[in-house]
């Protein structure tokens, strides 16, 4: 019998995706479901949409309650939270790293994207900094020269095709996730996104 599966799609600078990436190997793991990482920038997607930043920089007042929602989010799951500054951040480095770890090393990949999340949100860290992107990969156990490799053209084009996919899916927000073709948007529809992946 084929395990059921969903792809998760993430953008670094994201909140959200953040509560997300820290629970879902576990979640999915009691569901018997198998997770596809797949790092995307939403930064081109709302430009594209007529957004100048982030929504949540852009509507002060939508801001202030997706603090107040992800903290109470991450109290409730056992996570620190810590407002980064300057918000949102740049992830461009952290998703060529991210992109270009998924492809040779998927469980070393997954805890790099887990220390990035865990450096900006629960650190306060600057994730577009190298050092700081360095020391997510080493402790990751990602190669030494994980951060140079991450510049190869083709790592570069892979993750710029992976936003064009994310925007011809009708992708806008982040996190996404995808099962059996359906798009389920938002941290609090995960299990939502199981349950159907799970469905007969």
């Amino acid at each position: 019998m084929t395990r059921p599966s969903i792809e998760f799609w993430f953008e670094f600078a994201s909140t959200y995706s953040y509560l997300s990436a820290m629970r879902l190997p576990d979640v999915a793991r009691s569901a018997g479901a198998e997770v596809i990482w797949r790092p995307f920038l939403l930064g081109p997607i709302l430009a594209e949409q007529g957004w100048s930043g982030s929504p949540f920089s852009v509507l002060p007042v939508k801001g202030a309650y997706m603090w107040r929602d992800v903290a109470r989010r991450a109290t409730r799951f056992g996570l620190g939270l810590c407002r980064p500054d300057p918000f949102p951040q740049n992830g461009l480095l952290a998703a060529r790293v991210a992109t270009a770890a998924l492809g040779t090393d998927a469980e070393a990949a997954v805890t790099f994207v887990q220390e990035v999340y865990i450096a900006q949100f629960g650190a306060g860290r600057d994730i577009s900094d190298p050092e700081t992107i360095a020391d997510c990969a080493a402790i990751s156990g990602l190669s030494e020269d994980a951060v140079e490799a991450a510049q190869a053209p083709e790592i570069k084009q892979t993750l710029r095709e992976s936003t064009g996919e994310a925007a011809r899916r009708g992708m806008f927000g982040a996190p996404n996730f995808i099962a059996r073709g359906e798009l389920f948007w938002g941290d609090d529809r995960l299990e939502d996104a199981l349950e159907h992946a799970k469905a007969p």
